[in-house]
Order: C-alpha cells, then structure tokens, then sequence
C-alpha cells in the first residue's frame, strides 16, 4: 500500500459545464491504492477511467485520512470517476466534467470483518452486483455505519477546502438505513440526495456529485 492518498494535485485543473454536459481540464488520476482504499479495478485505472478535477481529489484525500481516525478498521473502495479530459464515460450518462464520484459501497463478511466489495470481471468490477433490500449480497452485507462515517468526512472535507457536495445518489430504501446511523441526522440535515429513483439502481454504489464552479462550456 501507498504511505496515502497522494494525489492532492499540484497543477489546478478546470471544469466546464455540467456533469451532465461538459469536460475537464487538467484532471488528475487518483491513485489505485492506499492505506485504507482501492480502486474498483486496476483495469479501469489503466484505461484512464479515473480522473477527477484537482479539487475533488483533493477532498477525496482528506475524507481519507479522516477515516484512518474514525474507522480505522473500514477499508473502501472507489468506482468510476471520468476521462482526463471529460467528456462521455459510457455507460455513465454524467461523470463528464471531473465532479463526478461512483464509491462502492463498504461491505462486511460473515464474521463482521470489513472487507473490499468483491470486484470481478465477471460482475463488472462490482457494477453488476445486486444487494438485497436489507443490503445483503451472498456473505456481504453493505456497512450502513461506514457508508455513513464516509459521507460524512466527504462533507467535512469539502467544507474545509471550501466546497460543498452537490448531490448524493443512492438507492431511495438505503436511505432510511443511513438515516439510522450515528451520523444519520446531520446526514439528513447537511447533504441533498436524490429523492426518487435514477436511471439505474444505485445499490453496490453511491454517487457523488461536488459543488465546485465551473466555465461556461
């Protein structure tokens, strides 16, 4: 493992548009691994599938080392991010402008250890495993707690780099069990999710969208 998340770019990078309609300058990959993180797939960080704007890095970086603190057992891992320059990522139908975050959903095993969510070539590096209503998926179940502790660093994060998170995306059931959480509460108060449901289920992972004033496209 790497000493930790390193990527805090030196060079600013610049958005434009919308995660909806845009493209990116300058962005930068986030590392495939580190002390309490992965990448969803080495392939995916080869292929370029990785890059956001130098900000979100940057408070990507910092929710992680919180959690060094906070959930010093919880390992994570992170999903699809965009290309180097934005633009359409398929199947995504946003990520186009480096504000875009797919995390996968933290997982324990049977016995309660924390594992990373079991990443395959044959589910799509995760994509394409489907998680109960009770967030259940063969001896995985989905770590609500650390999900919650992870969103809740995000958010910190960004405030101290003076940003914000736009928009949370996550299967509307799975929120209740958020919500019961011991950061539930300021989970509710704090970040905007998604009311109703997306184009797809939003069950191994969780959609993150960051605040962060781009150029006209």
């Amino acid at each position: 493992m790497v000493p930790a998340l390193s990527c805090a770019a030196q060079a600013k990078s610049t958005c434009y548009g919308t995660v909806a309609n845009g493209r990116l300058e300058g962005g930068v990959s986030l590392p495939a691994e580190g002390r309490n993180f992965s990448a969803y797939s080495a392939l995916g960080v080869s292929l370029g599938r990785t890059y956001v704007h130098s900000a979100v890095a940057d408070i990507i970086a910092l929710a992680y080392q919180q959690l060094e603190l906070t959930a010093s057992d919880k390992v994570f891992v992170y999903g699809e991010t965009g290309w180097k320059k934005g633009g359409r990522i398929r199947p995504h139908r946003t990520h186009k402008n480096g504000l875009s975050v797919d995390f996968m959903v933290p997982v324990v095993d049977a016995q309660g250890v924390s594992r990373p969510l079991p990443g395959t070539v044959s589910n799509k590096f995760g994509y394409e495993i489907d998680f109960d209503a009770q967030g259940r998926f063969a001896d995985y179940r989905i770590d609500f707690v650390a999900l919650a502790e992870h969103l809740y660093q995000l958010d910190l994060a960004a405030k101290a780099k003076g940003r914000s998170l736009a928009l949370v995306i996550i299967d509307p059931p799975y929120q209740a069990k958020l919500f019961a959480t011991p950061r539930g509460s300021y989970l509710q108060e704090h970040l905007n999710f998604m009311q109703g449901k997306a184009w797809i289920r939003h069950d191994e992972h969780y959609h993150v969208d960051f605040a962060i004033s781009c150029k006209k496209n």
